[in-house]
């Protein structure tokens, strides 16, 4: 088997949120989960970016319409959710996005979960 792509990364953003998720449970509703890892992300001085932008083009023409992932985290998109489990169609999204924004590796979190779970999604 091959090498974890952004292992460190990913480790960080686990660790992250398991803080948060031992902290809060899983009880919360989504913004939640999405906003609190914000200040551990702060306090363990990752950068990232919340709502991530990415544009798309057709034939050389950038589109109005424009994709959003719920957050970056230098090399890696990720997403919360906080749902009984997870489907496809959120697999299938998330490849959306790495493919729009150039990336290839996304994370799909499911904070309600127990214990705390998430998906590696490699484009």
């Amino acid at each position: 088997m091959g090498e974890l792509i952004h292992k460190e990364e990913t480790f960080s953003n686990s660790g992250c949120r398991m803080l948060v998720h031992r902290e809060l449970g899983k009880r919360h509703d989504e913004v939640i989960y999405k906003e609190a890892p914000e200040i551990e992300f702060q306090r363990m001085g990752v950068s990232f970016k919340r709502e991530a932008e990415f544009k798309l083009s057709h034939e050389d023409q950038i589109l109005r319409h424009r994709l959003f992932a719920g957050m970056a985290l230098n090399k890696i998109l990720l997403e919360t959710k906080a749902i009984g489990r997870l489907p496809k169609s959120h697999i299938k999204q998330r490849l959306n996005h790495l493919a729009a924004s150039k990336l290839n590796l996304g994370l799909l979190v499911n904070s309600v979960e127990n214990p705390f779970n998430y998906k590696r999604v490699v484009l």
